[in-house]
C-alpha cells in the first residue's frame, strides 16, 4: 500500500513538472516564437493568454510587441550650401514578423545595430542633398524681415528662404528609404523625426553675430521710424498750441477792446454831463503827474495851466 502512494505521488509530481514545462504565458504587450533544436515550430504567437508546447523539446522566445525606441547618435552632417550641422535624431519602431526578426537579428542589441547601420545613412544621404532652410522650416511663412543685408536685395533674401521640401518631408523621405531595408529583419518603422538640429562650433559664432547684426538693424529701423513720428507729432502738437494760443490772444484782445471801449463810453457820458468839471479833474491829474516837491516851474502870468490857481481868492 505505501508503494503503492509513493509510485502515486512521483506520477503527480512528474504530471506537475510536465505541466510547467509546457505551460508559458504571453502578456499583451509580447509576442512569442516557438523554436524546436533551434527552428522556428508553427506561427508566431501574438494573442496573450496561457499557451502550451512541447515540454522540454521546444522552447518559447518572447520579443516585445509594442513601439521600441531608437535613439541615434549626434554627429555632424554639410548640408548642401556647405553648412555644417550638429543632428540629433531618433525613432520609434516595432517588430511585425518575429519569426523573420529570430532568423535574423534575434536580439535587441543586433537590431539596434541594424537601425543604426539603416537610419544613420539615410538621414546623412537627405540632409547633404538639401540646403539647410530645408532641414529647420516647413513652410514658406513670412519671416521677420527681408531687409537687404551684405548687398542683398529683398527678392534675394526671399529667394534664399524659399521651402521645396521642407523638415516633415525630408523625415518621410528618411523613413521610406530606411524600410524597405529593414523588412528582410521582421522590423517596421513607425516614425523618424530630427530631435535637434544646431550649427557646429565653428560657424555658431559667426551666425549669431550675423542674427545680432540683423536684428539691430531691425531695431535701428523701428527706431528711425518712431523717432520719425515722434516728430510728427510734436509739430502737430505745436502747430495745434500756436492756433490755440492765437486764438485765445485774439479773443483776450476783442474782449479788452470792447471793455476799454466801453469804459471810454461811461467815461464820456459821465464827463459829459459837466464838461467844466471834467476839464477841472482832468487838470489836476496833470497836477499830481507833473509836479512835486523838486518840480520848478516858470510861466507867464498869462498862462493857462494854472488858471485855476489864479482864481483861488487869499484872505
Amino acid at each position: 500500500m505505501m508503494k503503492f502512494k509513493g509510485i502515486l505521488l512521483g506520477v503527480l509530481a512528474l504530471a506537475v513538472v510536465v505541466l510547467f514545462a509546457s505551460a508559458y504565458i504571453v502578456d499583451e504587450t509580447e509576442q512569442v516564437v516557438v523554436t524546436q533544436f533551434g527552428k522556428v515550430v508553427g506561427s508566431p504567437v501574438t494573442e496573450p493568454g496561457l499557451k502550451f508546447k512541447v515540454p522540454f523539446v521546444q522552447k518559447a522566445t518572447y520579443f516585445p510587441k509594442n513601439l521600441q525606441e531608437w535613439d541615434g547618435d549626434p554627429g555632424q552632417v554639410p548640408t548642401k550650401d556647405k553648412t555644417f550641422l550638429w543632428v540629433d535624431t531618433f525613432a520609434r519602431w516595432k517588430i511585425v514578423d518575429p519569426v523573420k526578426y529570430f532568423q535574423t537579428v534575434n536580439n535587441m542589441v543586433s537590431a539596434m545595430g541594424r537601425l543604426d547601420d539603416i537610419i544613420d545613412p539615410a538621414m546623412r544621404n537627405f540632409l547633404t542633398s538639401f540646403r539647410l532652410v530645408e532641414s529647420v522650416r516647413n513652410s514658406d511663412r513670412p519671416m521677420d524681415t527681408f531687409d537687404a543685408m551684405d548687398g542683398e536685395s529683398e527678392g534675394d533674401q526671399a529667394s534664399q528662404y524659399k521651402i521645396k521640401v521642407g523638415r516633415s518631408e525630408l523625415t518621410r523621405r528618411i523613413l521610406e528609404q530606411a524600410q524597405p531595408k529593414l523588412e528582410p529583419f521582421g522590423i517596421e518603422i513607425v516614425d523618424v523625426k530630427i530631435k535637434r538640429i544646431n550649427y557646429v562650433e565653428k560657424v555658431r559664432d559667426a551666425v549669431y553675430g550675423r542674427m545680432i547684426a540683423e536684428r539691430r538693424q531691425i531695431a535701428e529701423k523701428y527706431r528711425s521710424e518712431g523717432r520719425g513720428e515722434a516728430s510728427n507729432i510734436r509739430g502737430d502738437k505745436e502747430k495745434e498750441l500756436q492756433k490755440i494760443r492765437s486764438e485765445a490772444y485774439k479773443t483776450a484782445q476783442e474782449l479788452k477792446g470792447t471793455a476799454d471801449a466801453e469804459a471810454a463810453r461811461i467815461y464820456a457820458e459821465a464827463y459829459g454831463v459837466d464838461t467844466d468839471f471834467y476839464a477841472f479833474v482832468r487838470t489836476l491829474d496833470v497836477y499830481k503827474e507833473s509836479l512835486d516837491s523838486t518840480t520848478t516851474l516858470v510861466l507867464s502870468t498869462d498862462s493857462e495851466f494854472m488858471k485855476y490857481f489864479k482864481k483861488i481868492k487869499t484872505n
